[in-house]
């Protein structure tokens, strides 16, 4: 089996991939993540997971050269109204996020792609979150919360924005920022096995 990288810096991913028993080693990629012009948010967010995971690959080639390695890349965007809502630069920002977010339902698209050198495999998963309305006081307590400041949207479906959450159609992990379902699908394309790997075999007498 080829070793995995998780080519994210996200604390979240990894607890994810942790959870369905996968083990890996996580690494940081950097990629230029301005959209292009005319970009969809699906393509968009699309091309950045492979970005990651090309990223992540030719960051191991220069210390292991040849070596059999499987990368995972990932990337979700927040999208209302066809726009993009990426992480909240500051309090203003974050607060016309969460106010353009109220009472209203936006769409959430994660990405991910595994690439093993030779061939990459991708998927887009697309959820509906609806918001219940929110003041512009729970706004302004939320931010100063510390929460918002690292997430894509100015919310965490997993902590404390998870009270805003009226509803959810989808993947609640692809929404997170990592779709365990399809996660663990295209890692067995590419023969890597998650939860399995724990299940103790009966002993032999």
């Amino acid at each position: 089996m080829n070793p995995l990288y998780l080519a994210s810096g996200s604390p979240r991913r990894r607890e994810l991939l942790t959870q369905i028993g996968v083990p890996f080693t996580a690494i940081i990629a950097d990629i230029d993540e301005t959209p292009l012009t005319n970009e969809s948010p699906a393509a968009y967010v699309e091309r950045l997971a492979r970005g990651k995971a090309e990223a992540g690959r030719a960051q191991l080639a220069l210390n292991e050269p040849g070596a059999p390695i499987c990368v995972l890349g990932a990337d979700t965007a927040v999208v209302l109204d066809g726009q993009i809502l990426g992480k909240p630069l500051d309090e203003a920002q974050a607060l016309s996020m969460l106010m353009s977010l109220s009472g209203r339902e936006h769409e959430v698209l994660t990405a991910i792609a595994v690439l093993d050198g030779q061939y990459c495999e991708s998927r887009v998963v697309r959820s509906l979150v609806r918001f219940r309305f929110i003041s512009h006081k729970e706004a302004a307590a939320y931010w100063a919360s510390g929460e918002p400041r690292d997430k894509a949207g100015g919310y965490g479906i997993q902590g404390l924005g998870a009270v805003f959450v009226a509803e959810l159609n989808g993947s609640y992990s692809a929404v997170v920022g990592l779709p365990l379902c399809e996660t663990f699908e295209l890692l067995g394309h590419f023969g890597i096995p998650c939860w399995q790997n724990l299940i103790a075999r009966p002993a032999s007498y």
